[in-house]
């Protein structure tokens, strides 16, 4: 008898962890959602779908760390597989192309514009370290260099001893793939 006391008072425990949980998170993760899905309706199915992941997982013998963190990386893989189904939209330009300069400041949220624009930051850049890693090794280069480092292609041609051309073409497929790779991420936190 006091095997099945103690049980039940463990599963209310866990119950009122989990509502509480879910009772200071949900605004905040609500807000986050509904900022990437208009539909307020599939939004509020994609955060019903995240607190019913979190009941299960809870539940599972591994503890979540970081509760808070687990939730909004859920939200995010949710929405991602929203916007998957959907029509692909173009990252946008910036202004005077791609010979131009440094443009993936302007593309990032701001690292001081709070600590979902440093979420979104670190997904994003954590899907550009990856996405580079697939390009072939002149491709990377060139871009890390122009992109990253801020250096001219006058600079990198004199250095290499490649044309400015060659620079430029490997540069452009270096971003033409890395459009392609990290468009659906890019729509999910509609910068």
């Amino acid at each position: 008898m006091d095997t099945t006391i103690t049980a039940n008072a463990l599963m209310a425990d866990e119950d009122k962890r989990i509502t509480d949980t879910i009772s200071q998170e949900r605004g905040r993760l609500r807000n986050f959602i509904r900022r990437r899905v208009p539909d307020a309706s599939e939004a509020e199915d994609i955060l019903q779908d995240v607190f019913f992941e979190y009941v299960e997982a809870y539940r599972l013998p591994a503890p979540i760390e970081q509760v808070g963190a687990w939730l909004f990386r859920v939200a995010r893989n949710r929405i991602i597989d929203r916007f998957r189904k959907k029509r692909e939209v173009q990252l946008p330009q910036v202004a005077g192309g791609e010979d131009e300069g440094p443009w993936l400041d302007e593309v990032l949220p701001s690292p001081d514009g709070g600590p979902e624009a440093a979420y979104a930051r670190s997904v994003l850049l954590e899907e550009l370290l990856a996405a580079l890693g697939e390009l072939p090794k002149e491709q990377r280069e060139v871009f890390i260099a122009h992109e990253l480092e801020g250096r001219s292609f006058k600079e990198l041609a004199a250095e290499s001893g490649e044309s400015m051309n060659t620079l430029l073409a490997r540069k452009r497929y270096a971003v033409l793939h890395l459009r392609k790779r990290l468009q659906t991420i890019y729509e999910e936190f509609e910068i």
